[in-house]
């Protein structure tokens, strides 16, 4: 005797893209998804073991360069410029660790987003094959294209801001950052349904709260060491959970 399958007893999230994000931990631990989690786990921490490395190393050299610039009585600026520059930096790994980790996982992370959508709504889930996966990565690549067509030419103009303006420069560009997170991960299901990127930023420019809040918290965590290995499927997993409560039906 055939069952339908039940809905997941998940509670929608009113308040904040933050509430979501922490959900997301919850999420990827449903029976069904684990080994789309498992995937995306394996390149990420290759991925955070050899950029790490590369900073660790260069970080050094990039502020004594920086302050053999300085004359000597400005010395006193280290104290300032060495948190700028390790958050700085934090926060443009983070993102660019983000984005080659996404690129390389994209038709392991659509096919999750596509599970976890499943399970919320209570529908059939995919079975997810191997055949799917490689039919699937023209398409999930095209789309991280679209995304890099957008991020670059704003990232150029965010980051001379940034050093121009001190402090305030760095503030807007970690909200850059965040406003990109949030379109890296709330994107999957919209993809899934095949709904251009123009309508999805559009859509998500309507709600810019539970966006930011969203992005904000993946960028954080996305700056956080070991943490961060898993910070791609939990965003996932939380970003297709808002797509289910907030968008699916207006679409």
């Amino acid at each position: 005797m055939s069952h339908s399958p039940q809905k997941a007893k998940f509670s929608p999230i009113d308040h904040s893209g933050a509430s979501y994000f922490f959900k997301g931990f919850s999420l990827i631990k449903q029976k069904g998804i684990r080994r789309f989690v498992f995937i995306p786990l394996v390149i990420n921490a290759l991925l955070f073991s050899i950029a790490f490395y590369f900073v660790y190393l260069e970080l050094s050299t990039y502020m004594e360069s920086i302050m053999s610039w300085l004359p000597s009585w400005l010395d006193w600026l280290s104290v300032i410029l060495w948190p700028l520059a390790v958050l700085t930096i934090l926060v443009i790994f983070s993102f660019i660790f983000s984005t080659v980790a996404n690129w390389l996982a994209a038709p392991f992370n659509g096919l999750l987003s596509e599970k976890m959508e499943a399970i919320l709504s209570g529908n059939e889930a995919p079975k997810g094959s191997m055949v799917d996966i490689v039919k699937d990565i023209p398409r999930t690549l095209s789309r991280e294209w679209q995304k890099l067509a957008y991020y670059l030419p704003r990232a150029i103009g965010f980051f001379i801001i940034m050093w121009l303006l001190p402090v305030v420069g760095q503030v807007i560009w970690f909200l850059f950052i965040a406003w990109m997170m949030a379109i890296q991960y709330k994107d999957y299901p919209f993809d899934n349904h095949k709904i251009p990127f123009a309508t999805m930023k559009q859509m998500l420019k309507q709600n810019q709260g539970i966006s930011y809040s969203f992005g904000i918290t993946v960028a954080l965590f996305s700056m956080i060491p070991i943490i961060n290995l898993v910070v791609m499927p939990v965003a996932i997993c939380g970003a297709t959970a808002i797509w289910v409560d907030h968008y699916k039906d207006r679409t």
